[in-house]
């Protein structure tokens, strides 16, 4: 039997999701010393409750049915929660809790992905950690899930969901997606999500300059990046791209460690506001970065799934450190949740704090703006190719449209607005077929389609104008010294 990681009801978080994790590890950002600074003397007993327990004893004693005690008391501490219009604050009954320990243990499998309810619906909450099977299928922030399995979500609650959408290493589970106005099918493999939170090479045109990837702040992320900026500067690394895009946050200690690396001493990383506008503070110093530091040319890069921990790491190092920050405006998640437990195997998720930038800015639900903007190109944001049937000559629907606009972005002879899956599209999908050695049909099957989707993707990772905006800004600045 595995060890369960307890959750001490100190531990301030900032949390990047609402209830229910798909995947493990690296989803909160803990704050247990900031406890002794800013928690409030306990609320007295609230004369009000009286009538919650008058309620309780009424309904337990003269309900005509059978009343299950522990639901009806559960659904009593879920409607308080739910009452403060806060999907970030959260009564967890056992399994959920169960769900958040394991989560913040990365203790389970599952498809990489975080969901909320959104009117009754789940809807994907932020972007999928970077090579999991939820980000490999091309799934998004805001993507509704209507059916897990050919089930449908409507009318069951998160818990039932994410219990249907995890499961074991190796096994399929397939999703029914609905992004804006289409509506898709996706088959996923579950897998153990990836621990490995930074990839380091130097860039292939220019060998001076570093460029590393983060995926997620994770408990060994500030050992990893140094260890990782160690070897680049070894092999002729004089400056570097942080590349923060899609990465959905993490631990505070490990974004405080990490962002203290690429500051003066003495300036400021974060800022802590409580109900009562009270402010705290935390500053670079040696003690959180073992007097490691980066004074290299550096940018970051970021994008709208960049959130919690990475808008604290990129507002850090843009307003104390006057680093560029590249890409397009950050998720926005700015407030900070407690768990405590309630001496039952259940928990409160509360919030209880904002966290603000440096310069004192709170960008809860608005992001933090880049220095200077670039984004991928617009077949980037295209979804990816359903996959409930064999898609063929004669079709029409918005699955074809999407089909079709995805083989125009690969340089195919395709009409970009048509719906028809036309001799045209068959052309493409033939010549698509027959260079990449797969049998020569003419239809879009699973295979065809994930190599379309493939493509793409080695495309719009040879046209990232973020990072090639990063690239010269830090060519500009070099020349400059």
């Amino acid at each position: 039997m595995k060890n369960k990681r307890q959750v001490p009801f100190y531990q301030y978080i900032i949390s990047i999701v609402c209830v229910a994790f798909l995947a493990g590890g690296s989803c909160y950002i803990y704050f247990d010393y900031q406890y002794q600074k800013q928690l409030s003397n306990s609320p007295t007993q609230n004369s009000d409750l009286k009538k919650v327990d008058d309620l309780y004893n009424e309904i337990v004693n003269n309900y005509v049915g059978k009343v299950d005690e522990k639901k009806l008391v559960d659904g009593a501490l879920k409607g308080m929660t739910e009452s403060l219009d806060d999907p970030y604050s959260s009564y967890l009954n056992e399994p959920e809790a169960d769900e958040l320990d394991q989560s913040l243990a990365s203790s389970f499998e599952g498809i990489g992905a975080t969901m909320t309810m959104t009117e009754d619906l789940p809807t994907v909450a932020q972007a999928p950690i970077e090579g999991s099977p939820a980000a490999k299928a091309g799934i998004k922030t805001n993507d509704i899930v209507l059916k897990v399995d050919d089930e449908e979500t409507q009318g069951k609650t998160l818990s039932q969901v994410v219990s249907k959408i995890r499961g074991k290493k190796g096994t399929d589970v397939r999703l029914t997606i609905k992004r804006g106005e289409e509506t898709f099918e996706l088959k996923l493999t579950r897998d153990k999500i990836p621990i490995e939170t930074v990839k380091g090479e130097l860039d292939k045109n220019d060998r001076s300059v570093g460029s590393i990837k983060i995926t997620s702040f994770g408990e060994n992320t500030f050992k990893e990046l140094k260890e990782t900026i160690k070897t680049l500067r070894k092999e002729g690394a004089k400056s570097f791209v942080i590349d923060l895009r899609q990465n959905p946050g993490g631990l505070l200690d490990q974004v405080e460690q990490m962002a203290s690396m690429f500051l003066e001493d003495g300036k400021t990383i974060v800022k802590f506001e409580d109900k009562n506008g009270n402010t705290s503070e935390d500053v670079a110093s040696s003690q959180l970065d073992g007097g490691f530091k980066v004074t290299e040319p550096t940018v970051v890069l970021v994008d709208e799934g960049s959130a919690s921990a990475s808008e604290i790491f990129a507002a850090a190092l843009k307003e104390s450190g006057n680093k560029k920050i590249i890409g397009t405006k950050t998720f926005g998640k700015g407030t900070v949740q407690t768990v405590k437990n309630l001496n039952d195997k259940s928990e409160i998720k509360l919030t209880v704090l904002k966290w603000l930038t440096p310069k004192g800015e709170w960008i809860h639900e608005k992001g933090l703006e880049p220095t200077i903007e670039a984004d991928y190109p617009d077949y980037a944001y295209l979804s990816p190719i359903s996959r409930d049937k064999t898609v063929k000559l004669g079709d029409s629907s918005a699955v074809v449209k999407n089909l079709n606009a995805l083989l125009k972005a690969l340089g195919y002879e395709v009409s970009i607005d048509s719906s028809e899956f036309s001799e045209q599209t068959k052309a493409a999908v033939n010549a698509l077929q027959s260079k990449s050695n797969l049998p020569v049909t003419g239809e879009v099957d699973n295979e065809t389609a994930a190599q379309i989707e493939a493509e793409i993707g080695k495309k719009i990772k040879d046209n990232d104008q973020a990072y090639e905006t990063g690239i010269k800004e830090i060519q500009h600045e070099i020349l400059r010294k």
